[in-house]
């Protein structure tokens, strides 16, 4: 693989990365307002920008799959550390959201 297509592929997981990242901070401003149907809907289009990074992590897989020589770049691995980061923060996202709805119920 080249070189241009590797760092295409990282840019693609780092840009939609970084949208969903920016859509669960906007999640959590929601949730702290207690506006919690929006907080949701932030979450669930986040997880479609994280879908988007991870089919472009799944087309870098399928390359090594078919035995393509790729050479790691620090940006790739920016790029993995960055989705999985935002992977992990969109978990504790929607825990948070239920936490949140469960204290405003018993309020």
């Amino acid at each position: 693989m080249k070189k241009e297509e590797l760092d295409l592929i990282a840019f693609q997981i780092i840009g939609n990365s970084g949208e969903a990242r920016t859509l669960i901070h906007e999640a959590f401003n929601k949730m702290r307002m207690n506006e919690f149907e929006l907080a949701s809907e932030k979450l669930q289009e986040a997880e479609r920008f994280i879908n988007a990074a991870h089919l472009a992590q799944t087309d870098l897989l399928h390359h090594y799959a078919n035995d393509e020589q790729i050479t790691m770049e620090i940006i790739m691995i920016h790029a993995q550390d960055h989705l999985m980061t935002t992977m992990t923060l969109k978990e504790v996202a929607h825990e948070m959201l239920h936490l949140y709805q469960r204290v405003d119920h018993e309020i």
